[in-house]
């Protein structure tokens, strides 16, 4: 095995996981323009509750008002709408919804939809398809009426804002039941933060004991995010994480499969997308119950159950859950909630991609700019294997120098494979030359490219971050095509420099290797081409002069 064949195997290896992760994409499930429930006119059976609320076997049922499913609404607005409640803060625009007290919108202020001068924020939750995304939360009771997400609330004030100076904003609404029962809902933000307090207070003003559960769940549909490019596959879908089993996707296949149950304690629960996520935590200590649904218009649900609390006549019960709703910020997620930060998924490459993303970090931290972090731990990465791509470039270089020799042998031998093969074998061993001595030093460096690949794709730090000149976004693909034609370039300076191969069949696959990876490349976030330039600029220059030096018979 010739180092040609290595690069070829690794080259296409590559293009085949890219075309791989960008046919996930393209042909996972879709929303559907189907007919909800409601649209029917009949109602659930007797016993049973929408089937956008949770399951509760071991409770009694809904009252009948409760049982009815959502009226008939047009295909882009699946969701009763009351009235918004409009919150600011200095990280929010929030609306949420009387009509069970519904997260129905957030735009994220810091993170702007487009690099355009005048693009509005990026909205992660939405009301309406195609891209619903939701976070939706109530109480279930043993008997009587229900707080559930299909209940109005009265809200205190129909708008909020973070004043100026404050640390803290409380948003409060109401729900009475005929019993007497109570329920506030409150939501409190933190100025900084992306973590959102969820509370639900009970206030049992009845003659009777109240018994109940909370619930909470996200629902979305599987929509790519705007402008992600086809070629690049990120994970979408649910996540679960418990201390046992730690980090667990949920895909919408899998919900669509088969409903998850199970009882976790000290867990959580999100839906992630490329760069951001809503994720539920529930209190520490508490024991509860997982669940996935699937809804009509191809809606997914993922949430979880508290335990059954008793509320006694006079007395009041806290429920408590805190919300992650932003970007895959790391420092902050691992405040938040153990694990949370395995959300930015370098896959089984976490060992080395976590290093390789403080090592960015902290040269941004310096420099202030994502590009020029990129060029000096592209640098870094060579000089650490420097030695090892040294004996890879010696090896290539020998192989080269025998090139004309190997002419002669396979003239010699025609297509006779043993002999020309022993021919070979016993010139190798003569010039002490060993043909697989540029094959391991790549081998073993392939680990840390893939991983810095991840580490540059998952970053939600290089989202809309400028580099020189016309690169403003380090995430998106470069709109001139100027660092594909490079990368392109460079692939073919090298080749050049690698001795040729013996067959004219692979020497023409390995010469359009540069032409397929600068297609490729063009729509590749311009972070990882920028990458791959510089680690093929900095690998000519070493193979150059290692080439030369032997060529001229030095050591």
């Amino acid at each position: 095995m010739d180092n040609q064949r290595l690069f070829l195997f690794v080259a296409l290896s590559f293009v085949v996981l890219l075309l791989w992760q960008s046919w996930m994409e393209d042909y996972g499930p879709a929303p559907q323009a189907e007919t909800p429930a409601a649209e029917t006119g009949q109602l659930p059976a007797t016993g049973t509750t929408p089937t956008d609320m949770v399951d509760m076997a071991d409770l009694p049922s809904a009252p009948a008002e409760m049982a009815a499913v959502e009226r008939a609404l047009p295909d882009t607005d699946l969701l009763k709408k009351a009235q918004f409640i409009n919150v600011e803060t200095d990280l929010f625009h929030i609306k949420i919804d009387t009509t069970g007290g519904d997260l129905r919108q957030a735009d994220l202020l810091a993170y702007p939809a487009t690099t355009a001068p005048d693009s509005p924020p990026f909205r992660l939750l939405n009301d309406s398809l195609p891209n619903l995304f939701v976070i939706q939360s109530g109480l279930r009771a043993s008997v009587g009426t229900e707080p559930t997400h299909h209940v109005i609330y009265t809200p205190e004030q129909s708008s909020y804002r973070m004043a100026d100076g404050v640390d803290e904003l409380q948003v409060s609404m109401v729900w009475r039941s005929p019993e007497g029962v109570e329920v506030v809902k409150r939501y409190i933000f933190h100025r900084g933060s992306y973590a959102v307090d969820l509370q639900h207070e009970v206030r049992n003003n009845s003659a009777a004991e109240w018994q109940g559960r909370q619930y909470r769940q996200l629902q979305r549909t599987q929509v790519a995010e705007t402008g992600q490019s086809t070629f690049i596959y990120t994970y979408m879908g649910g996540v679960i994480y418990s201390p046992e089993e730690k980090y667990e996707k949920i895909k919408f296949d899998d919900m669509a499969d088969e409903n998850l149950d199970r009882t976790i304690t000290d867990g959580w629960a999100a839906m992630l997308q490329h760069y951001f996520l809503g994720a539920l935590i529930p209190a520490h200590g508490e024991a509860d119950r997982y669940y996935t649904n699937t809804l009509s218009n191809a809606r997914y649900v993922i949430g979880m159950i508290s335990p059954n609390r008793v509320v006694a006549p006079g007395s009041s019960a806290l429920y408590e859950t805190r919300i992650f709703i932003g970007p895959k910020l790391q420092d902050e997620m691992k405040q938040v909630a153990p694990g949370l930060e395995l959300t930015v998924d370098y896959g089984l490459l976490t060992v080395l991609a976590q290093p390789l993303f403080w090592l960015l970090k902290t040269i941004h931290g310096l420099l202030g700019n994502w590009g020029w972090a990129i060029v000096c731990v592209t640098i870094l990465i060579k000089l650490a294997f420097y030695k090892l791509s040294e004996t890879s470039y010696k090896s290539m270089a020998n192989m080269r120098k025998l090139a004309p020799r190997m002419k002669t042998l396979k003239e010699r031998y025609g297509d006779d494979r043993q002999k020309l093969n022993q021919a070979m074998m016993e010139m190798y061993k003569k010039e002490k030359i060993n043909p697989l001595g540029g094959c391991l030093p790549i081998v073993v460096q392939i680990p840390v490219f893939i991983s810095l690949y991840w580490v540059l794709l998952e970053s939600v730090e290089l989202r809309q971050a400028p580099f020189i000149l016309w690169i403003t976004d380090m995430s998106s693909p470069d709109p001139y095509y100027i660092l594909p034609l490079l990368m392109g370039a460079t692939m073919l300076i090298q080749q050049r420099l690698n001795p040729a191969p013996m067959d004219p069949i692979q020497a023409k696959v390995m010469m359009m290797l540069p032409i397929v990876f600068t297609v490729f490349f063009a729509f590749f976030p311009s972070g990882l081409v920028l990458y791959w330039v510089v680690n093929n600029t900095l690998s000519i220059a070493q193979q150059w002069v290692i080439t030369r030096r032997i060529e001229r018979g030095g050591k």
